[in-house]
């Protein structure tokens, strides 16, 4: 998997929502799936350039919690939850729902 830097990834936004490029064209120009650059917009659009300043984060069972209450308070897609709460890939979301749904709050 390519890694793309902070500048690299808010460059990108900024090219697909000031530039005539559509989205498809910049992501198979970065080798990028669609649903990767989705997120990074989401994110950008929620938090701007801090969005992308962070790397590997931990998540306490609470904030586990939170994610997951969210989501089902207000609605909102996992991809949107995972842009909300600046998490890098909506899997993550999908992964704490399932180990809650199967094994309870311990399997957080």
């Amino acid at each position: 998997m390519i890694r793309f830097s902070t500048d690299e990834k808010i460059q990108a936004v900024i090219r697909y929502q000031k530039g005539p490029d559509s989205l498809k064209a910049i992501t198979k120009s970065l080798g990028l799936h669609h649903s990767v650059f989705s997120n990074w917009i989401r994110q950008y659009e929620y938090h701007g350039e801090e969005a992308f300043e962070n790397g590997y984060t931990t998540y306490s069972v609470q904030d586990k919690l939170d994610v997951l209450n969210h989501m089902n308070e207000y609605g909102t897609s996992v991809r949107e939850t995972a842009a909300v709460f600046k998490i890098a890939s909506h899997s993550t979301i999908l992964s704490w729902q399932r180990s809650l749904e199967l094994h309870g709050i311990d399997a957080l």
